[in-house]
């Protein structure tokens, strides 16, 4: 035991621990510690007006709360709720872009010289297949994140499902978007600008939303 573990109280030494032992959004992992440690701190205080020192009120009020092992899964699963709801965000507002950046003859890189081929049709297409699926998708995710909490039916399974789901929406439209911007670079005889505006708003956003998404599938 280090000398700071050894100098700290019963209720410091179980919050220094849960909270090693949690993963997930800052802000609500801040919330989560601060309610267990008002929990804590008047179960204490119940415990010192039944004559117990401050000391042993501590450890009582510890014991009540639960061993770390029984107390951690349920805080875990909040984050993921929480994790979850702000990948489906992130991924709905990167997806509501999309139409602008893809308006057909508004950019260079939707510009056509001639008829568009056929492939180009098609991915553009496939692309409004996969980005309304994609935007429903995310409704449904933060919809479920909503409820989540309430019914742990839902809480055990949104959070694995809204990773996979962003991972995967993630990839195929990044693979579709740099397939269209190939595909007019080609035909259009153009030169890499549309890669560059490609990779910052398609790639790189859907990127940090894969990010977000692999965290989902840690904390689930």
């Amino acid at each position: 035991m280090s000398i700071t573990r050894a100098s700290q109280t019963p209720v410091e030494s179980y919050l220094t621990e849960m909270n090693r032992a949690l993963q997930g959004p800052r802000r609500r992992r801040a919330d989560l510690m601060a309610e267990a440690r008002d929990s804590l701190e008047d179960a204490t205080e119940a415990f010192e007006a039944d004559g117990l020192d401050r000391y042993q009120a501590e450890q009582h009020a510890v014991a009540d709360f639960g061993e770390l092992d029984e107390v951690v899964p349920g805080y875990r699963a909040e984050l993921g709720i929480a994790q979850g709801r702000r990948t489906a965000l992130a991924l709905c507002l990167v997806l509501l872009a999309q139409p602008i950046v893809w308006l057909d003859g508004a950019w260079s890189w939707t510009q056509h010289s001639g008829m568009p081929a056929p492939f180009s049709v098609f991915l553009n297409q496939f692309v409004m297949l996969v980005g309304g699926t994609a935007i429903a998708g995310t409704v449904v995710a933060l919809l479920a994140s909503g409820v989540g909490l309430r019914y742990p039916a839902v809480r055990d399974r949104v959070t694995r499902a809204t990773g996979v789901f962003g991972l995967l929406s993630s990839g195929a439209v990044s693979v579709v978007g740099v397939a269209m911007a190939t595909t007019s670079a080609v035909a259009n005889h153009a030169g890499v600008g549309g890669f560059g505006i490609v990779f910052v708003f398609v790639v790189l956003p859907l990127v940090l939303v894969g990010r977000a998404a692999h965290r989902c599938l840690r904390l689930a």
